[in-house]
């Protein structure tokens, strides 16, 4: 999208995900320590668990152990080619495997996981999913937030906020001629991309603002940024501090049609992308070490400008969301996104996500008037780019501490 300065887009600006080479960025020493943690995790990742879930450090650290633990059998088993339909987290922490048959669940519990045989399971629900996409790239629905693959409810979740227009109309004939597939959800606010023009921001172009996003290098070893796509449209120069780091020269993102929030620049000759997430004074810097996905239900938090260092779950991916332009603009279908309980305002896009030190993604945006109440858990909702589907799509390595 253009970014007019006398129309601008409600875009936000996200934090800064570390510092590059050519200009540090603040981050504040957490106050306070409780009984240590496994040492496997960042601490600083730890304490804002601990701080989200209102448990000890200890108990965040066994959250996180016994996350990866269940994760790593469900490896071995996809490994070793059981037939299974996906997996979640359950609220308590326990992995579920959705076993494609009686024998597949068999084999999951005697490798020590939780397994059921879901009525649907991932691939049938994707299949919905795929055609409901095609049904809103058609003629995007105002009225229809985001539509998503949720295997806890083995469901394609439908949220609706009340707008009543004609491809709003189609879009739910659509979705409910699926049966007990689909699942309606009412009272949902209109969303929109997250980024802003308020003073101050960590990355500039053109007068606007977003957020400096993760280091990765291309098949050729060039450093690139990787942010979310709307703050990248129209390909421009991205300044920190006022200097030049990076020229912007892919996105996938374009107002009022089919669009994916990823995009990348080219990071100028002596910059470089940091390789520790600043938390705001919250919880220290939070080293990268991976992109490996985590589970739906898995710890998440975020770094954001706006908003510092939120945390909350991973919600559901595959998820595809309709933006609401407040400035008249036509709406926008955005597929591959992925959602999560994390709390997000304006000004917050291009933010990084990590469970662990696992980075998982990029703010795209989130409900329309949302406030966050400035703590680490604040009770809120928002959208991702998952950051192993920008690296996959553009050919990339990410780099990592």
């Amino acid at each position: 999208m253009k970014h007019g300065k006398k129309n601008a887009r409600r875009y936000i600006v996200a934090a800064s995900i570390g510092a590059l080479l050519s200009a540090g960025v603040a981050t504040g020493a957490y106050a306070g320590q409780e009984e240590s943690a496994p040492l496997r995790y960042q601490p600083e990742m730890v304490r804002a668990l601990a701080s989200t879930l209102g448990v000890s450090e200890r108990e965040a650290g066994e959250r996180l152990d016994k996350e990866a633990r269940q994760q790593d059998r469900f490896a071995e088993l996809r490994a070793e080619r059981v037939s299974t339909l996906g997996a979640f987290f359950a609220p308590d922490g326990t992995l579920v495997v959705n076993a494609a048959d009686a024998q597949a669940a068999k084999e999951v519990r005697e490798a020590g996981l939780k397994a059921r045989v879901p009525e649907r399971g991932e691939s049938a629900l994707n299949r919905v999913k795929a055609q409901l996409d095609t049904q809103a790239l058609r003629s995007a629905p105002a009225g229809v937030s985001a539509w998503s693959v949720d295997l806890a409810s083995d469901t394609v979740t439908v949220e609706v906020n009340g707008t009543s227009d004609t491809a709003t109309r189609d879009f739910l004939e659509a979705a409910r001629s699926n049966g007990e597939a689909v699942r309606v959800v009412k009272g949902r606010e209109k969303l929109e991309t997250q980024a802003v023009v308020p003073p101050g921001s960590r990355m500039t172009f053109n007068g606007y603002l977003c957020s400096v996003g993760y280091g990765a290098k291309d098949r050729s070893g060039k450093q690139v940024l990787v942010t979310a796509g709307h703050c990248v449209d129209g390909l421009p120069e991205l300044a920190y501090n006022g200097t030049r780091f990076a020229k912007a020269t892919h996105t996938r993102f374009a107002l009022g049609t089919r669009s994916v929030d990823m995009g990348i620049a080219a990071v100028d000759s002596g910059h470089s992308i940091g390789l520790d997430i600043t938390t705001y004074g919250k919880a220290g810097t939070v080293a990268v070490r991976g992109s490996q996905r985590a589970p739906q239900g898995s710890a998440l938090c975020k770094s954001g400008q706006t908003t510092g260092w939120t945390c909350g779950k991973v919600g559901s991916y595959n998820v595809s969301v309709t933006y609401t332009d407040e400035n008249g603009g036509p709406d926008t279908v955005v597929t591959g996104l992925a959602s999560s309980s994390v709390c997000t305002q304006g000004g917050d896009s291009g933010g990084a996500y990590v469970s662990g030190s696992q980075a998982q993604g990029m703010t795209s945006g989130g409900p329309i008037g949302q406030r966050c109440n400035g703590q680490v858990n604040s009770p809120g909702s928002s959208y991702f780019q998952p950051l192993d589907d920008a690296l996959k799509y553009y050919g990339l390595t990410l780099n990592t501490k």
